[in-house]
């Protein structure tokens, strides 16, 4: 048998077996059956051939042992273009050898052109469009590079307007002051320990307050209050005015954080006044400047108020040990201050406590309070001082001063025994920074 014919009768029987056949209504089952035997019988024999072939032929040396080139037979049907050239092209081209195996393979696919187009599905293009499965890499592949001439940096252009850099150092200080000028209406008590009488008077304060506080556990709180006020009395003939308060006080304080509110304290408190106090038609001093001079040193803890949404703020000194001491210039005035005649100083040791607070009401109305005492667990000394502040304007204020006094290391009065009591009301002018 020819192989031409046997390789075109096997290609048509395989993509006939595949499905891509025509119509299975034309074919009859007996048909079927003798196309399957015949198709069997080919590839049986195309099988013999094909060794043989493939034997001699590596015996000859003229084709390598696998001959890629039978793929095309079974692979999907493929149109080639070289074929279609080959086999009708324009001339006198001979055809290759029956024995020529490349010949036969393309007579085969003609065959398959020509009788059976149906069942081409692809082409050499497309073929060639997708390429080699693999590309042998036989040069160095070198990537396109683009060189730039290195640039010279440009010079510092300097800004048009000099920036000035400003460090400021923390200021751990706060400063605030209060001021008045009010005109009064005073109550003293007979016994009053620096004398005065009740009447009508005027009265200048001021108060100021220099605060620091690292934020490091460390604060150093400074306090200056000085009160000056004046009175005439028409029952007076010794005395054109006298004074009817005169103070001068620092308190001092110096904490180290142990808390949040509590700190470690030592505490510093000097008073005196400015001037000569007098009774009304009496020439007799009760008091003056150094006469007495009051220096209270306390160690302690201080707790810091703060309550009502920081209405009621304020301190509050608690010192277990404590160091009085008390000095009195003019020697007539000795033992009126509690110290032997003959003697102008004193010294005690005690306990102190000291509250001063303040409590905001509203905008218009707020109440200061102090409360000193000193215990030497022999004697004590209290004093309440309260300051009832109304606010009317910016500039226009009234207060209400009450201030008791407990003192029993003075000699006993017949109506108020150890009890001495200040009060005033007045209207003026108020500044507060």
């Amino acid at each position: 048998m020819n192989i031409k014919y046997i390789l075109v009768f096997a290609f048509s029987l395989f993509f006939l077996s595949a499905g891509a056949r025509p119509d299975k209504s034309k074919l009859s089952a007996t048909t079927d059956t003798l196309i399957v035997k015949a198709y069997t019988d080919s590839l049986i024999l195309y099988k013999h051939l094909s060794d043989s072939a493939s034997t001699v032929r590596i015996q000859n040396l003229e084709y390598p042992e696998t001959d890629a080139r039978f793929f095309r037979i079974f692979a999907p049907a493929t149109f080639y273009h070289s074929i279609a050239a080959r086999k009708m092209g324009l001339g006198n081209i001979q055809e290759k050898d029956t024995n020529d195996m490349e010949g036969e393979i393309d007579n085969a696919l003609l065959n398959v052109y020509l009788h059976r187009p149906d069942l081409v599905k692809n082409s050499e293009k497309l073929i060639a469009d997708a390429g080699k499965v693999k590309e042998n890499i036989n040069a160095p592949i070198r990537n396109k590079v683009e060189y730039v001439k290195e640039a010279a940096p440009l010079p510092d252009e300097k800004p048009e307007m000099p920036v000035e850099v400003i460090v400021y150092k923390p200021n751990f200080w706060t400063f605030s002051g209060d001021y008045y000028l009010q005109f009064l209406q005073n109550y003293v008590s007979g016994n009053w320990y620096k004398g005065g009488e009740s009447n009508y008077s005027m009265v200048a304060s001021a108060m100021l307050q220099a605060n620091y506080n690292n934020k490091q556990k460390v604060k150093f709180d400074n306090k200056l209050e000085m009160k000056l006020g004046f009175q005439t009395s028409r029952s007076d003939s010794l005395h054109s005015f006298k004074t009817s308060e005169d103070l001068i006080r620092y308190t001092g304080k110096l904490g180290l954080q142990a808390t949040k509110k509590w700190y470690y304290t030592l505490q510093l408190i000097a008073s005196t006044q400015f001037m000569r106090g007098y009774k009304s038609n009496d020439e007799f001093v009760y008091s003056d400047i150094l006469s007495p001079l009051n220096i209270n040193v306390s160690i302690g803890m201080d707790y810091n108020v703060s309550a009502f949404n920081k209405k009621l703020t304020g301190n509050i000194q608690l010192a277990p040990l404590a160091y009085n001491f008390r000095y009195v210039g003019r020697d007539a005035l000795a033992t009126r201050y509690g110290l032997d005649e003959g003697k102008r100083t004193k010294n005690d040791f005690g306990s102190e406590m000291t509250a001063d607070l303040t409590w905001k009401f509203s905008d218009m109305i707020k109440w200061k309070t102090r409360l000193y005492a000193y215990t030497t667990y022999e004697r004590a000394e209290i004093e309440w001082e309260n300051t009832i502040s109304f606010q009317l304007s910016k500039y226009i204020s009234s207060n209400i001063f009450v201030y008791p006094r407990f003192d029993d290391g003075v000699k006993r009065d017949d109506d108020h025994g150890y009890w001495q009591l200040k009060e005033y009301a007045s209207l003026g002018f108020a500044f507060s920074f």
